[in-house]
């Protein structure tokens, strides 16, 4: 079983700065990509940023330039680094990713959420 495990988040003032980070554990070959949603209360899930096995990212147009995702393959780990932060960035942030298995097809685990507000 996989297991992915998210820290960081809480409550931050606009213009701050937060990391959250997702660590997988669990018997698999390799990650393909990993990857951070948000669902705000009342939205629908959206993808924040995501980066592949060979650190390709891709970005949701609100968050460019303000965000980084990055991760260590040594630890099964992906970042998201969130400078300047805004009120509408307050949600429900979910890690996803891609893991490859060595005799069966890939599948796609989530986390289980960590809040990140943001004040006024």
């Amino acid at each position: 079983q996989v297991q992915l495990a998210e820290s960081g988040g809480g409550l931050v003032q606009a213009g701050e700065s937060t990391r959250l980070s997702c660590a997988a554990s669990g018997n698999f070959f390799s990650i393909h990509a990993m990857g951070w949603y948000r669902q705000a209360l009342g939205k629908q899930r959206e993808l924040v940023a995501a980066i592949t096995s060979d650190y390709s990212t891709n970005y949701a147009d609100s968050v460019k330039g303000r965000f980084t995702i990055s991760r260590d393959n040594a630890k099964n780990t992906v970042y998201l680094q969130m400078n300047s932060l805004k009120p509408e960035d307050t949600a429900i942030y979910y890690c996803n990713a891609e893991i490859t298995f060595r005799y069966t097809s890939n599948k796609y685990y989530w986390g289980q959420g960590t809040q990140v507000t943001v004040s006024s």
